[in-house]
């Protein structure tokens, strides 16, 4: 097992380990704010589990069966997540709204505490996670680092709470998390969706692709492009592109600049078709 993937382990199980305690704090202290950092801990639960089950399923690589290998597990367990995450806060957000006009006390005292305790947690899962070279460990600790915010905006709220009597806090700040995990969710699900239909991943640009392909040395122009994903981090890439003679009787070297080209904007794995200007095939050929 890998140094990230035991720390990504690591952080699976304090996530799973707090997400139970802050339930069990947020019913004791009637605080609406600790459940909503619950559903949204459940959620990054979820996520970290798929992350660390990817990570180490990468290591098997490709079999018979699945080609591609295992990559695209991640798109489905995100969106799993999301419409979990999204069906979670529209139900706290019904109970956060009728709070507002009439508040309920709640244990301030009890959410200082946990609002340490989170902030502790939180902060040696991130600390773990810390300094990882691979794109998972670096995208989750961004996970933490949202959950460290969120601990000390609870924490100052429950400290106001415990001095001045304000009620009303709870069920304002419970509001405001919510709704900026509702808008962080539906971008991800908007991605996954897009990805799930095989569409050009974010960072990507098509026509910029193409521009970079023709700037090879003796390529004409290209055609019947087409780009996905497997998990939003490993892309692929099909193309015909229609070259001169030289660069033709030279094939393999040709290609090889392309493929390099491709890797430069983040394409991981691709398959040219070189053609001569003179016999183009595909479906968007125009070239005869």
């Amino acid at each position: 097992m890998t140094n990230s993937s035991r720390n990504i382990g690591i952080a699976v199980l304090i996530n799973l380990a707090f997400t139970i305690i802050e339930i069990i704090g947020g019913l004791w202290t009637n605080s609406l704010a600790i459940l909503s950092d619950a559903l949204h801990d459940f959620g990054d639960t979820l996520i970290l589990g798929s992350s660390w089950f990817l990570e180490k399923q990468s290591n098997k690589g490709p079999d018979f069966k699945r080609t591609f290998g295992y990559k695209r597990l991640s798109l489905f367990s995100a969106t799993l997540s999301g419409l979990i995450l999204v069906a979670g806060s529209l139900y706290i957000l019904s109970q956060a709204i009728p709070r507002l006009l009439n508040p309920q006390d709640v244990n301030a005292l009890g959410m200082i505490g946990f609002a340490v305790i989170g902030i502790v947690f939180n902060g040696f899962a991130l600390w773990r996670l810390h300094g990882g070279h691979d794109l998972n460990s670096k995208i989750i600790s961004w996970h933490f680092v949202e959950d460290v915010i969120g601990w000390v905006i609870i924490l100052i709220g429950a400290i106001i709470t415990y001095f001045v009597n304000l009620p009303i806090i709870d069920p304002i700040i419970t509001i405001i998390f919510t709704t900026v995990i509702l808008i962080g969710v539906a971008k991800n699900l908007k991605e996954a969706f897009n990805l799930l239909m095989q569409g050009i991943p974010d960072g990507l640009s098509l026509n910029a692709i193409k521009k970079n392909i023709s700037k090879v040395k003796g390529v004409i122009d290209s055609h019947d492009l087409h780009i996905w994903s497997l998990d939003g981090h490993s892309h692929i890439l099909t193309a015909h592109v229609i070259v001169n003679k030289a660069a033709l009787e030279n094939s393999d070297k040709t290609r090889k600049k392309i493929k390099n080209e491709l890797k430069m904007q983040g394409i991981t794995h691709s398959t040219i078709e070189l053609e001569s200007k003179k016999f183009c095939s595909g479906i968007e050929c125009k070239t005869n």
